[in-house]
């Protein structure tokens, strides 16, 4: 038997790392969560540790991949009742990966009139982050 463990997933939302774990616990699989608590207890660290990182066991990979896709087809669209997954994934525009999130923008992060308002107005910090989509393997920032 093969007991070495894989990052299987990378999660930037606990909240959604949890519940696959859930799900994968309830349906027999063992794994756990890493970096979740720095992830919880600063956000901001969140990007620079790499997310939440789901671990499984490398032979069970096969069969969570079938349970996952299973539940994926069970989303149904409410308009229509047809099995369709509705939401759609965003690539990257430079590499096609689909790891992106969305969230603040790390280069261009405060726009020329957000900084000039918070030095007329005596604030240190601007008051207002641009957001974007941000591809985690290339990194990439796109709207």
């Amino acid at each position: 038997m093969n007991d070495t463990t894989i990052v299987y997933s990378t999660f930037y939302n606990p909240i959604e790392a949890n519940i696959i774990k859930s799900r994968l616990e309830d349906s027999g699989f063992s794994c756990f969560l890493a970096d979740e608590n720095v992830s919880t207890i600063q956000p901001l660290y969140n990007q620079a540790i790499g997310g939440v990182k789901l671990i499984v066991f490398e032979r069970d990979v096969d069969e969570i991949n079938q349970l996952l896709a299973e539940d994926n087809s069970n989303l149904v669209d409410e308009n229509d009742g047809t099995n369709q997954v509705t939401e759609e994934k965003i690539l990257c525009e430079v590499c096609g990966s689909d790891n992106v999130g969305y969230g603040m923008a790390t280069k261009k992060k405060f726009s020329w009139w957000v900084i000039l308002v918070s030095v007329f107005v005596g604030v240190f910090l601007p008051f207002k982050g641009n957001k974007c989509h941000h591809c985690y393997n290339c990194g990439h920032e796109f709207k």
